[in-house]
């Protein structure tokens, strides 16, 4: 035999045997005799993202079609097995009562080659409970209140613009105008500079903010599907030269403030803190600049969308909003007129109205965990998540589901009131997330939003017109949850 031959049938062999291990992997679930649905080859049971459907729908239209059939059912993420959770008892044992068997995300992360990806979010283990242990501290209460002199200020700007634009024309996008508080607020509070998107809407900033949450460079299914294998090929997730931008800025910051030891009470001021602080274990640069990344990140679209959200809704339901209005207009005449962030604590009614968004429009549609070890369902032997399993916990379908929540699709407040959230078990809301995995900065975001909408409230009437999307459409590219093309609304100043 030649050796040209030898080689060729090598490679048959070679071929055969990765076939038969594909075939293997996406009939996983048929073999357990566990509900699946039959899997694309190369996107699981993703296929229509994107193209077709938006995530949201994908995740709730597969709940719905298994949620009856047992504690969790088959999924492919991509071409991997995965586990799609249907029980919220489930969910608790995963998210809390289990939580050690469960700490990684499974997201990717390669903090050698793309330093921005070692957030908290995408870290795993050991590294993953450090930076936990260093960052939480640094959304205290006592943290919040520093910051919110920041917040404040960038709240006001939104308020004289949205004032002056509705002077010459009634209906806004509040998308884009909420994008672009936001990023004026990160800006400020997590790398101490000053953006002006409200003056600017073309700032160079907030495009890159743009860029950073809907671009990554090729091979997502890769990086999603086997992401040590993705490591070793030194594969980067975040594109060049937003990775240069914002690596660049931080670097300047920091450098700025040590040299100047000027303190502004924000993130930076923080992480530079716990950088120079703790010689044994502190922060390297690198470490801090994920932060930052991350921060700015879970701050700019999820708080924008979610403002823009809640405008929607109480445009929609204007006895609702009165009754936000109403809500600011008391608290504020208990405090003086004076806006501060004790003020913003009272403001009861209005986080009713901002977890109330977050249920029906759940910023992160699903949930992201991995298994460590083999774990059998309690209650179920025949259910068993394999090690190594990537876990997806649909909150969007958990929060539209009417056994949880009556008249689900249905913009209630009340649903918040203390009286319905002592009925209801707290792991059906998931809105940041639940146990020791939870939203790290759920603190900051829900004080950039109220403080955003208590302004706009007390300031402003919102109505639908012609161009309001009734009903709403999300954007099939995006991952997380957002508008497909913006939220206009008829604006009145009051």
């Amino acid at each position: 035999m030649t050796v040209s031959a030898i080689l060729i049938s090598i490679l048959c062999i070679l071929f055969l045997y990765v076939l038969r291990l594909f075939y293997k992997n996406l009939t996983y679930w048929k073999a357990q005799n566990i509900p699946c649905d039959a899997p694309h080859w190369m996107v699981g049971n993703l296929k229509g993202a994107v193209a077709e459907k938006s995530f949201s729908q994908i995740w709730k239209e597969y709940y719905d079609k298994y949620r009856d059939t047992g504690p969790f059912a088959g999924f492919y993420w991509f071409t991997k097995p995965a586990v799609f959770v249907l029980d919220p008892n489930l969910i608790k044992q995963i998210l809390i009562k289990d939580f050690p068997k469960f700490t990684d995300r499974g997201m990717y992360c390669n903090e050698e080659d793309d330093p921005l990806t070692g957030s908290l979010f995408n870290l795993s283990g050991a590294e993953w409970r450090f930076m936990r242990n260093k960052i939480s501290p640094t959304f205290t209460s006592a943290k919040m209140k520093a910051m919110c002199p920041l917040v404040l200020r960038e709240a006001n700007e939104l308020v004289k613009l949205v004032k002056q634009t509705i002077e010459r024309e009634s209906i806004l996008d509040v998308k884009d105008f909420m994008s672009r508080y936001t990023t004026d607020v990160i800006g400020s509070c997590a790398f101490g500079i000053e953006i002006n998107s409200l003056q600017n809407c073309n700032a160079e900033f907030r495009q890159m903010c743009h860029r950073a949450i809907v671009e990554q460079r090729p091979g997502i299914a890769l990086r999603f599907s086997f992401p040590q294998f993705a490591r070793r090929l030194h594969m980067k997730q975040t594109v060049a030269d937003v990775e240069k931008y914002f690596m660049d800025i931080i670097q300047k910051t920091m450098q700025l403030r040590e040299e100047s030891s000027v303190k502004r009470n924000d993130f930076i001021d923080i992480l530079i803190d716990l950088k120079n602080n703790y010689q044994e274990d502190g922060l390297s640069y690198g470490q801090v600049a994920a932060q930052v990344f991350s921060f700015l990140l879970a701050g700019f679209e999820t708080s924008s969308t979610a403002m823009a959200f809640a405008l929607y809704e109480l445009a929609l339901n204007p006895g609702e909003q009165e009754k936000a209005r109403q809500d600011v207009r008391e608290v504020l005449k208990k405090h003086n007129q004076q806006f501060s962030y004790e003020c913003m604590k009272d403001m009861a009614y209005l986080e009713q109205v901002v977890l109330e968004t977050t249920r029906l429009y759940s910023a992160l549609p699903v949930l992201n965990r991995l298994a460590l070890e083999d774990y059998v369902v309690p209650g179920h032997p025949q259910y068993v998540i394999k090690t190594g399993m990537p876990i997806l916990i649909p909150t969007v379908a958990i929060h539209r589901d009417e056994r949880y929540y009556p008249n689900p699709h249905k913009f209630n407040p009340s649903n918040f009131s203390p009286e319905m959230v002592a009925q209801r078990d707290s792991i059906l809301y998931l809105g940041f997330g639940e146990g020791p995995h939870n939203c790290v900065g759920m603190r900051f975001a829900k004080m950039q939003v109220i403080i955003g909408l208590a302004l706009l409230l007390q300031h402003f009437r919102f109505s639908v017109c012609d161009r309001t999307p009734i009903p709403m459409e999300l954007d099939k590219k995006n991952f997380l949850t957002s508008p497909a093309n913006g939220v206009h609304l008829r604006v009145e100043y009051v």
